[in-house]
């Protein structure tokens, strides 16, 4: 048997089926090479203005713009020596208030020892002395009331003890 007519009708087969393919492939590129030249100039027709009218804003308002940096950058630069004047003022007002702190502080201690040695030394010269005489006075009172309250219990005869008094 001879398989030659066989292979070479295979052979013929697959050539006409890759000229198929090859032709298919043709046709895709070509839509999508006229898909990519219809994209291509809607791109040119819409975007290119306005991107050329953007840019010459961009022209237009570039020293405004620089205009508008400079003042920012000086006007930040105004806010940071407010800020650093500020800082020291009011570094200064806290310095002075805790120096005032200090003073009324030890003003106040001196006060209070000032009070306490007036108190001790009040104890010491007035009120012991009033108490020593007043312990003095009450037992001479005391002893009179004693000597007296004897006498008095002698002209009536009766003695009644203090702890009965109160039975």
């Amino acid at each position: 048997m001879d398989y030659l007519p066989i292979f070479i009708a295979v052979t013929a087969a697959a050539v006409v089926i890759q000229a198929g393919i090859l032709v298919a492939m043709y046709l895709a590129v070509r839509q999508t090479a006229a898909r990519m030249e219809t994209l291509a100039t809607e791109v040119r027709t819409k975007v290119l203005p306005a991107a050329e009218v953007v840019h010459s804003m961009l022209v237009d308002f570039r020293p405004h713009l620089d205009t508008l940096v400079t003042n920012v950058s000086e006007s930040s630069t105004m806010v940071r020596a407010q800020i650093e004047r500020l800082d020291a003022t009011v570094s200064d007002a806290i310095d002075r208030a805790r120096l005032q702190v200090i003073r009324a502080d030890e003003l106040l201690n001196r006060s209070l020892d000032r009070v306490e040695s007036t108190t001790d030394l009040l104890h010491k010269t007035v009120l012991s002395p009033v108490r020593q005489l007043s312990g003095l006075v009450q037992g001479i009172t005391a002893g009179l009331e004693f000597l007296i309250g004897t006498r008095r219990r002698n002209r009536n005869g009766v003695s009644v003890p203090q702890d009965e008094m109160f039975i």
